[in-house]
């Protein structure tokens, strides 16, 4: 097997957005999420089969109005001239920026376009049992029991938008009401019966009763259990033979899995920390994955169907466990290169060795931002503990692709350094840079290490966790530059959990695929061969001690892991296909065979050849690391927005 440095090799846009194409079905997105709850809330080319930490999101009731302004500001200049787009990423990493420098196959590179069309790229969720996720059944189950929580169809339309408002603002305690009276119009027992049912089953926390006032009859809707009840959503008319989460699929187009968490919470009128999921999705792409919610009806949710544009939910089940981060065995893609320049026999060599060799498992780009300022330049000045770096990085004005407010606002802070100067700048305040000047406002410029704690946690450790991916790619290429693709005496395999060299006499037993590479933190080992010393000498050029990556706060205290050096896919099959038209899909997915979509007649003799190809991955694995093998390009967004200034409209 033949390690071969990476070459310059021409890529189409990767990038070109449908968007533009598809900015009516957005809009009509936008104004049905606001009609009814208000507001809504991107992921970059990469896909990512690691589920972020401690992914939880919830929305403070009083920020909603400042939310729903700050994502109309986010969505307004998303798509700018492609020529200037590709100006600012000059400023853009590349791949040989963050350690990405090797290729394990010995084909010639080709060029294609990767994610023309979001839907050229279909990500199917692979659970702890091995199932893979479809959707594939609208059918709502059917318990024993019958309860208020199942609502009929008449529940979603008999409260007007007025009063469905006075109940929300009831709900959340928006205002200094304790009760909202609903006058019922048409006075019999099956009108009020569908409307108290309607306000206990949209609005958790809430109790209703009948009241006579003057002559009329009125549902008077309160709180039975006060600020608690929102919290813990209605228990006692729960069938107890029915389990406790509602399991569901949720197919998605063109939406990251927070951003649809957030939309289906704001319908629901539930927080989003009731839902969990095995994993985040990415956004341009196609996603089908399983998600838990908290006693939600599975009817409640299929009528989501109706009023969501973008994704749909089915195959619902009731289950008493909710879902974990990571329990997912893996993913399963489905991937489509388009107009793709490579011979037969190129494109047979690439899938071959892909099947059979499998790929360096770098950390995508994703990892590392697209800025000038690289993620984990922030996570290396946290570990040293240089907290005025740390703000400095996150504040101070950086060239490259950036929001024109976020631009004023780094301006003003490098022209004053008043953080609330720079925070009037910014009306999107609920963004990194927004909420450190929060927190250097609450807390005052020689308390940087507290305003940095108002972030997040999940964000504040992906700085650290792109340092320790930064390190990592970086040794791996080492390695592979020194001791090319086979086992050698000094590397460490895994024997369950542990982490043990190969000695001399063994060294036979194993292959590469077995070979692992620790990402620096406590109690991890290194190769006790020179990749272990570079590891140190590389730590030591950043002011930091292998042996102490402890941390004062213990949040950044770097533990240690394990992680594959080469990544062998699973089902891997492929096909090259001829069409003419850029804009027809080239596969059917799980909705379109709900509905029934025939797949287009595709020519056998087309203008362009696409390349259709299938592989699982393991969690914690980047399916662009895998086409980037195939192709043998990089995947830069810097690299590709140079290459291509044609976006598919």
């Amino acid at each position: 097997m033949e390690t071969v440095e990476m070459n310059s090799v021409s890529l189409k846009h990767p990038r070109s957005e449908d968007d533009v194409a598809n900015a009516d079905e957005i809009k009509r997105q936008k104004i049905l999420e606001k009609s009814k709850t208000g507001n809504d809330s991107g992921q970059s080319i990469e896909t990512v089969t690691e589920p972020p930490e401690d992914m939880k999101n919830e929305i403070i009731p009083n920020e909603e109005s400042e939310e729903q302004e700050e994502e109309e500001l986010e969505d307004s200049d998303e798509d700018g001239d492609p020529e200037s787009f590709a100006d600012m990423m000059k400023h853009g990493l590349t791949e040989s920026d963050v350690g990405i420098t090797k290729f394990v196959s010995s084909h010639k590179g080709f060029s294609g376009i990767l994610k023309e069309r979001y839907s050229d790229f279909v990500v199917h969720e692979i659970g702890k049992d091995g199932r893979v996720s479809h959707l594939d059944d609208f059918s709502v189950p059917v318990d024993d029991e019958v309860n208020l929580e199942d609502p009929s169809e008449e529940t979603f339309t008999v409260l007007s938008d007025e009063d469905k408002q006075r109940l929300e603002e009831l709900q959340l305690f928006k205002n200094k009401e304790t009760s909202v009276a609903i006058e019922v119009i048409e006075d019999t027992k099956e009108k009020r019966t569908v409307i108290h049912q309607a306000v206990k089953s949209l609005f958790p926390g809430l109790e209703t009763k009948t009241e006579d006032r003057d002559g009329k009859k009125y549902i008077i809707a309160y709180h039975a259990a006060g600020k608690k009840a929102l919290a813990n959503p209605r228990k006692h008319s729960w069938p107890k033979s029915r389990g406790s989460y509602c399991h569901f699929v949720l197919y998605k187009e063109n939406k990251d899995t927070m951003d649809a968490i957030n939309v289906l919470s704001k319908f629901l009128r539930v927080k989003p920390n009731i839902f969990s999921y095995m994993g985040t999705k990415d956004k341009r792409a196609i996603t089908v994955q399983e998600i838990a919610v908290l006693r939600i009806t599975a009817q409640r949710l299929a009528h989501l169907n109706k009023c969501l544009m973008n994704f749909k939910l089915g195959n619902f089940s009731y289950k008493n466990h909710p879902l974990k981060l990571g329990e997912l065995q893996g993913n399963h893609f489905t991937v489509v290169l388009r107009n793709i320049t490579g011979t037969d026999d190129q494109i047979e060599q690439a899938m071959h060795s892909l099947r059979e060799i499998g790929f360096i498992n770098y950390y995508g780009m994703q990892r590392f931002g697209t800025t000038a300022v690289p993620t984990y330049q922030i996570g290396r000045a946290i570990l040293q503990n240089n907290w005025n770096e740390v703000m400095d990085l996150i504040l101070k004005p950086r060239p490259g692709a950036e929001k024109g407010y976020l631009v004023k606002c780094r301006e003003e802070w490098a022209k004053t350094k008043d953080p609330a100067a720079a925070l009037k700048k910014l009306p999107v305040k609920r963004c990194v840079e927004g909420q450190l000047l929060r927190g250097l406002l609450k807390y005052g410029m020689k308390n940087i290490i507290s305003a940095f704690g108002i972030i997040p946690r999940n964000n504040r450790l992906m700085y650290i966790h792109s340092y320790q991916s930064y390190v990592w790619n970086n040794m791996v290429s080492k390695r592979i530059e020194e001791y090319g693709l086979r086992a050698v005496p000094g590397d460490l395999i895994l024997k369950g959990a542990t982490a043990v060299h190969i000695e001399e006499g063994d060294v036979d037993n194993y292959t590469i695929h077995d070979v692992v590479m620790p990402l620096p933190g406590f109690d991890v080992i290194y190769p006790k061969h020179k990749i272990g010393e570079a590891y140190k000498e590389m730590l030591v050029a950043d002011n930091l001690d292998i042996n102490n990556m402890r941390h004062k706060i213990r949040d950044y205290s770097l533990s240690g892991a394990y992680r594959k050096i080469i990544i062998r896919p699973q089902n891997v099959s492929w096909e090259v296909v001829a069409y003419d038209d850029p804009k027809i899909p080239l596969f059917t997915t799980d909705l379109d065979k709900l509905e029934g979509k025939p797949l287009p007649v595709l020519p056998t003799d087309g203008k362009f050849r696409a390349l259709k190809m299938e592989f699982s991955l393991p969690p914690s694995t980047y399916a662009t690391m895998a086409i980037r093998e195939v192709l043998k390009m990089d995947t830069s967004i810097k690299n590709q927005t140079q290459l291509n200034t044609t976006w598919l409209r």
